[in-house]
């Protein structure tokens, strides 16, 4: 408890501007965990222009500045690297964008896809995309998630090419130059659209046609999984990835389970990883009644996400699902709670070519909540 209280009297340091260096490294290298759920996450899921600022003034305390670049498209260019945000709600809402728009500009360059195994699963049907393996350290001190991002030097070599980062925690969010600073394009997800309240969606796609003339859009191209109930079905995700302020708590899942199996013949529930996530859920599923009609996905998310992509509906709370169904243009709903701000929540909400609605569930209680999933579902 100690080192949390510490962390968090170290970030409203940083944040006024008067941090103690040594204390943040002391913590970032010997409780890394509390370090970036204290400090860093705070900082990266604002969206406040100034806290950009704080966040490369706390990591000064690890890197130097890094020189001030503008970088140029070559008029030979072979491969083209795109950085994974290793988040996979992220890699389908941004990443997926800046792949598609690489497609598209450079339709003989080779694409190549750097990063972890799960995020390389959502693009495995996509025969333009090559996967490059960069699995990043998501725990360990801070000295070595830096250094892994200094090894991807040795990764993006290739001649005739360029690297494209999404804002990625490879790179520290940008901060860690992975190759020469005249072929690295970067895109400040955090500063772009400044006070306004922007879907990343769009300013992704503006930031890749102002630099490379070209307009993208979101998808998904994940290995097609074989269903066993008929369609139409409902895609259902309760899962909040550890974050439990992103739950509607008391009976909400349980109706809510109950609610869309009275309207539709299946469903198709995902429980995750397992552990606390698959229990609850099964849980609901039982509470509700439902279990006849609900068939439960344990496999990988990109295995979830196909299923998803062919729903007549997808329901959840904020989480990488949405975004998956959003990107297919399956109708849905997002229960949206928890959001770090009004930003946040304008930043990550889903958009794409679908019918999608956002509820705005913070201050709500579970039967508000459940009253507004009802009304959508009978217009």
């Amino acid at each position: 408890m100690s080192a949390s209280i510490s962390s968090k009297k170290l970030l409203a340091a940083a944040r006024s501007g008067h941090a103690d260096e040594a204390k943040l490294r002391a913590l970032g290298e010997e409780d890394p965990s509390v370090f970036f759920r204290d400090v860093i996450e705070p900082l990266a899921d604002s969206f406040d222009p100034a806290d950009v600022s704080t966040y490369e003034r706390v990591m000064l305390a690890w890197l130097p500045p890094r020189p001030e670049a503008t970088p140029a498209i070559p008029q030979r260019v072979d491969t083209v690297y795109v950085l994974s945000r290793v988040t996979l709600g992220a890699d389908v809402k941004i990443t997926s964008i800046v792949l598609d728009a690489m497609k598209r500009r450079f339709p003989q360059a080779r694409i190549v896809l750097a990063g972890g195994r799960k995020a390389q699963e959502l693009f495995a049907a996509d025969s333009r995309i090559t996967a490059l393996h960069a699995e990043y350290p998501r725990s360990g001190p801070v000295s070595e998630r830096i250094a892994f991002g200094q090894r991807l030097r040795e990764l993006l070599r290739l001649p005739h090419s360029i690297v494209v980062d999404p804002d990625s925690r490879l790179t520290q969010l940008g901060l860690v130059a992975p190759c020469e600073a005249d072929r690295y394009f970067h895109f400040p997800s955090r500063s772009a659209g400044g006070d306004s309240t922007a879907n990343l969606t769009t300013l992704t796609q503006d930031w890749l046609d102002s630099i490379f003339n070209v307009r993208a859009e979101a998808f998904i191209a994940p290995e097609p999984v074989a269903l066993s109930t008929a369609e139409p079905f409902v895609a259902i995700s309760l899962g909040v990835g550890g974050n439990l302020t992103k739950r509607i708590t008391g009976s909400f899942e349980t109706e809510l389970v109950r609610l869309l199996s009275d309207r539709y013949q299946s469903l198709w529930a995902d429980r995750g990883a397992g552990g606390e996530e698959a229990l609850r859920v099964t849980a609901a599923v039982e509470a509700a009644g439902a279990s006849t009609r609900v068939r439960f996905w344990e496999g990988s998310f990109a295995g979830f996400a196909s299923i998803a992509a062919r729903s007549a509906l997808y329901v959840g709370y904020d989480s990488a699902g949405q975004h998956a169904a959003a990107a297919a243009g399956v109708p849905l709903i997002t229960v949206f709670a928890g959001a770090a701000s009004p930003r946040f929540r304008a930043r990550w909400s889903p958009a794409g070519p679908g019918a999608i609605t956002v509820i705005d569930a913070d201050g709500m209680t579970a039967d508000e909540c459940l009253d507004q999933v009802r009304k959508l579902l009978s217009t």
